[in-house]
């Protein structure tokens, strides 16, 4: 059952992008600067790319980080960095590496979940010192080690056996509780231009006047997932059209819905309905769209509609994050690495080889860098839940 959770706000527009980008070579880190970290099969990965990464890490306040804190960042990120380019490598001699016109899907994608004008992603991009022609080879890089992990999570097969006995071992996880699913659109009167929300009301007035126009719009029958991505302030759920997830009453009441709201979600209102302009107690706008609506609980069988393949689905996650996992075991195995920041720290046990907090190579800011490519975002159990945010 999809449930409600805290909302995590996102710092930067980026945060929608599914790229690793801390490799850009267009960071704001000195461009002078071209200290190797490491190599990896003789192709450098610089001292700056992991600068970037710290820099993004600790929020631009690399500065205030200890010498203990900063060098256990920097090789943490350094390793992210290795294990990527490694298995980027392998892609490449697998000739497993994407077309231009997949790499131009991918960005056009991710511009529009973002919500953001063509013009405005540009503008984004070269506020984070980054350049299209960076996230294009970030990109790449992606799309290349996910043609690699698919080739081999290809050969995966599950047998009947397997879904009825996970089906007979976790029954409890099947069932369809009592709730609604729910999109929302929110305005926030608060000044939330740091986050980069497109049309920011900064005023009572003008969250107002911002809620009433969607509100007009959707009258005027505008999808409710184009409007919210382009609309909404919420970061955590632009990227998925106003998706909250699924609720039941209790979680709706914990998450200070009124209660005549939410008898009106488990009463009078139909799916595909939406709410009028609703006003939280935080002084936060909502209109809320009923996506599901289920009144009574039901046990589901192994027969009943989506159980089969959902199972399967999670069978086939299980197993990729272990075939993952020994894709790169294997890829860095067979790779030839010299790690000189962690050689340099060995060298220089007193100051761990770094130099100090806040010099020009520790001033750029780029997005984080991407975890290792082991670790799909896919949940273990085939009835993982679908991420969602709550109003507050």
């Amino acid at each position: 059952m999809r449930k409600f959770a805290n909302v995590i706000v996102f710092t930067i527009f980026l945060a929608a992008i599914a790229f690793a980008l801390s490799g850009c070579s267009s960071g704001s880190a000195d461009p002078k600067d071209n200290t190797v970290a490491a190599t990896v099969n003789g192709r450098d990965i610089l001292l700056k790319q992991v600068e970037q990464g710290i820099a993004q890490q600790s929020g631009g306040k690399q500065s205030q980080l200890s010498q203990l804190e900063l060098a256990q960042a920097r090789l943490q990120i350094l390793g992210n960095l290795i294990q990527r380019e490694v298995l980027f490598q392998r892609a490449e001699r697998e000739k497993l590496l994407p077309t231009e016109d997949q790499i131009d899907g991918v960005i056009t994608q991710q511009k529009q979940q973002s919500g953001m004008t063509s013009e405005d992603f540009e503008k984004g991009l070269k506020a984070q010192n980054l350049t299209m022609e960076g996230l294009r080879e970030e990109a790449r890089k992606d799309l290349a080690i996910a043609n690699l992990q698919d080739k081999y999570a290809g050969k995966i097969s599950i047998s009947d056996k397997e879904v009825e006995d996970f089906y007979n071992n976790n029954r409890q996880q099947f069932v369809n509780a009592r709730g609604v699913a729910l999109a929302m659109i929110m305005v926030d009167p608060a000044d939330n231009s740091a986050q980069s929300i497109q049309n920011d009301a900064k005023s009572e007035a003008e969250a107002k006047l911002k809620i009433d126009n969607i509100y007009q719009q959707l009258q005027g029958k505008a999808d409710f997932a184009t409007v919210a991505r382009a609309k909404s302030e919420d970061p955590n759920t632009l990227a998925r059209g106003g998706d909250l997830g699924f609720a039941s009453e209790e979680d709706l009441k914990n998450n200070s819905f009124p209660a005549d709201l939410v008898a009106r979600l488990f009463g009078s209102m139909q799916v595909g309905d939406y709410t009028e302009p609703v006003r939280f107690n935080s002084g936060k706008w909502y209109i809320f769209k009923l996506a599901e609506k289920r009144l009574t609980t039901e046990n589901l069988t192994l027969e009943s509609a989506g159980v089969r393949p959902q199972i399967t689905q999670g069978l086939i996650n299980q197993r990729k994050q272990i075939l993952n996992a020994a894709l790169l075991e294997v890829a860095m195995n067979e790779a030839k690495i010299a790690n000189n920041l962690a050689a340099n720290m060995l060298n220089n046990p007193s100051n761990l080889g770094l130099r100090p907090a806040g010099s020009p190579a520790s001033s750029a800011q780029a997005p984080a860098p991407q975890q290792p490519a082991t670790s799909p975002t896919t949940n273990a159990s085939p009835a993982g839940a679908k991420p969602s945010g709550s109003p507050k």
